[in-house]
């Protein structure tokens, strides 16, 4: 029964990993939504860096 316990930590972690992807996954939007929504997040990612690089400090 060496094995025994190296199983069970396996099983553990391998568990959470996939408890982990599933609340990623799992936010209700379609994926159309879900593309519209990261192409918002980018545009105003890329205004605050034009904004920045445009703002010599």
């Amino acid at each position: 029964m060496t094995r025994g316990n190296q199983r069970e930590l396996a099983r553990a972690k391998n568990l959470k990993k996939n408890q982990d992807k599933a609340k990623k996954q799992d936010d209700g939007l379609s994926a159309a939504a879900r593309k519209q929504r990261d192409a918002q997040i980018m545009q105003e990612k890329q205004k605050k860096a034009m904004e920045k690089k445009d703002d010599p400090k």
